[in-house]
């Protein structure tokens, strides 16, 4: 195991508060797990309200200075981090794989995903720029300007702990916000690696804090009033929960919910790719991913061909321990959601969906305690099915097929989620009408998985986001921000 300095000689995970590493007041204490081996990798303890409490009054006490500091000298903590977090990249992989079960390919690319969000944080200085309009009235110039408004949270989801607290944090503080990261409970190890990295990189004492802990933390974060805004990844009726308690509250809100993302492969595409990039889409990370396309509408022509060729790419997974050579799908994050995805294909087979291929009879030598869900596909899903409604979080796949694009339109746009959904196709005219009529915020032609750059937003819609301003890209910029404007008159001039 790697060793992690803020874990301490007895492997408990700590807060990092007003520079320093401290074990809190806790509530409670967890036990993380290693979601391949079963073994137990550190204890966490679960903050209270009164850690809470300390963490936020050290923020605000920071974001009085900080938020002074010219924007030049705000980013120069964030360029460390980016070199920083590059220099540790593989270091940082290898631990992700142990904290959470995916495979060291899948962790780079998570990091490299990360990484690229801190690239974009410092061009502040040009983002966070308002406007000047000469001569707005009569002798009068006007001017808006953004300005920092406190101390801001978020809290985030074990699928991605290496990328998504990244997607906030170096917009926060570019933009002259102090900032708490509440990690998942289940897997904390990758957040105190980076907070450490953080530490190293220079940014002044309380301006960047970790808080650990369940939901007594997270009631704490919503409730108080030293809080300007909290971001939230995770599933949909959290996400509401949140949306709406901290909104209560006059906070600004940004709550990225679940997601029930489609495919759709028309007969023009090219059949092949469309299979493996499907498989790859719903499967990587073991299908623990709010980007995963899980229901594929193929058209009737080409469905029979498509559907044996989604089996054939889905037989080609090695399933295994995510630090050995070769593996594709590693471990689900624990016992308890290995048994809620089973649970769904069971429900599936009972609602008559025909199981394609079956992945539930999986063992991995010398990883018997692991988490292990082989990638399982049905056929003939129907829009009714709960298979076809609800986010699985785990490598099944369910196919049907369409009449025409227009069919599968209107199915995907039944969907109470609207968070991604992907066309594979050979004609223009058909990705057009996707582009225009699919009610969903992240779209790919041709595309397994609709994941945005660092540079543009991460849509969604409908019941996979509460808010009005998206994690990534300018957004950022809005949410961490407000604007004033002002109007100047010189008479004497």
């Amino acid at each position: 195991m790697i060793e992690i300095e803020s874990l301490g000689a007895n492997q408990t995970v700590r807060n990092y508060v007003g520079g320093d590493w401290i074990r809190p007041e806790a509530s409670a204490e967890l036990t993380t797990i290693d979601p391949a081996t079963g073994a137990e990798l550190a204890t966490v303890p679960c903050s209270s309200a009164a850690a809470v409490d300390d963490a936020v009054r050290t923020g605000n006490e920071a974001f009085e200075t900080w938020s002074s500091r010219p924007v030049e000298e705000r980013i120069q903590p964030l360029f460390r981090l980016k070199t920083l977090l590059e220099d540790h990249q593989d270091e940082l992989a290898e631990l992700l794989v142990r904290d959470h079960g995916k495979t060291l390919e899948e962790a780079r690319g998570e990091l490299r995903r990360g990484i690229e969000n801190v690239e974009v944080a410092c061009g502040i200085p040009s983002m966070m720029q308002g406007g000047t309009l000469l001569n707005a009235a009569p002798e009068i110039d006007e001017s808006a300007v953004r300005k920092p408004l406190g101390t801001f949270a978020a809290i985030t989801p074990f699928n991605f702990p290496g990328m998504i607290p990244l997607w906030f944090l170096p917009y926060a503080v570019a933009t002259g916000n102090s900032f708490i990261l509440k990690p998942s409970e289940q897997n904390p190890l990758v957040a105190q690696r980076l907070f450490e990295l953080i530490d190293e990189a220079g940014f002044p004492d309380g301006v960047v804090q970790l808080v650990n802990g369940g939901p007594d933390a997270v009631d704490a974060l919503l409730d108080h009033d030293g809080i300007e805004g909290i971001s939230f990844v995770g599933s949909t009726p959290i996400a509401k929960l949140v949306y709406e308690r901290a909104a209560a509250t006059g906070k600004r809100v940004q709550a990225q919910g679940g997601a029930k993302n489609h495919i759709v492969v028309t007969e023009t595409a090219d059949l092949e790719f469309a299979a493996e990039k499907t498989v790859a889409s719903a499967c990587a990370c073991a299908g623990e991913r709010c980007l995963a396309n899980d229901v594929i509408l193929v058209e009737e022509s080409v469905y029979d061909e498509f559907s044996d060729l989604v089996v054939a790419e889905a037989e080609t997974q090695t399933i295994g321990y995510g630090l050995e050579d070769g593996t594709d799908i590693g471990a689900l994050i624990s016992e308890e959601h290995e048994s809620t995805v089973r649970n769904y294909v069971q429900r599936a087979i009972e609602a008559g969906a025909t199981l394609l291929r079956d992945g539930r009879d999986v063992t991995v030598e010398g990883y018997e305690d692991g988490n292990f869900l082989g990638p399982t596909v049905f056929g003939d899903v129907t829009g009714d099915m709960v298979i076809s409604q609800e986010e699985i979080f785990g490598p099944v796949l369910a196919l049907d097929s369409v009449a025409s694009v227009d069919d599968a339109i209107e199915r995907l746009n039944e969907s109470q989620f609207g968070n991604a959904a992907s066309l594979f196709t050979g004609r223009g005219a058909d990705a057009r009408k996707f582009r225009h009529e699919a009610d969903i915020g992240n779209i790919g032609v041709n595309v397994g998985t609709a994941a945005p750059m660092a540079f543009f937003h991460f849509g969604g819609w409908k019941d996979s986001f509460f808010g009005d301003l998206h994690a990534q890209g300018e957004d950022m910029i809005h949410f961490y921000t407000d604007k004033a404007v002002y109007i100047e008159r010189w008479p004497d001039a």
